[in-house]
């Protein structure tokens, strides 16, 4: 077990099996030693503040950066991330919906537990008024791997 995945055991978490991309598209890009994943959609459907509450919201994100990290595995060795450098979240939301911060915090604070200082990271936070397939949240990262 590598020092990520003892992490992730340690926070009760797993990866679970990755989804393959539903269009024309790859998961993840290398170029040099930044890694652009592409934006992965949550289980959970619905719209934040009508259908789901910020907490939902929040599991949503959170679940969804599992999805992204299962992604990342099948190209390459998580303890080879360096850096978590950006994050877009986006945030199914109702008109009168503003807490969309506090739903894509579930995906940096479990970036921040599992890769300590490396998964601090800048980020977006924007409600949407639809996302594919009616989910609650969509989420896409770049990262910096460590020199090969």
């Amino acid at each position: 077990m590598t020092g990520i995945f003892e992490r992730l055991a340690a926070l009760g978490l797993e990866l679970p099996s990755p989804r393959p991309p539903v269009a024309n598209y790859v998961g993840t890009k290398r170029s040099g030693e930044l890694v652009f994943v592409s934006a992965r959609v949550s289980h959970e459907r619905g719209e934040l503040g009508s259908d789901l509450t910020t907490a939902q919201g929040y599991a949503a994100a959170k679940e969804t950066m599992l999805h992204l990290l299962a992604i990342i595995r099948e190209d390459i060795d998580l303890d080879q991330i360096a850096s978590i450098d950006k994050m877009n979240g986006f945030v199914r939301s109702a008109s009168s919906f503003t807490e969309q911060p506090k739903v894509i915090d579930g995906a940096s604070d479990l970036l921040v537990e599992v890769f300590g200082e490396r998964g601090r990271h800048a980020r977006t936070a924007t409600g949407v008024a639809q996302l594919p397939y009616g989910a609650a949240v969509q989420l896409e990262l770049i990262l910096r791997v460590s020199p090969e």
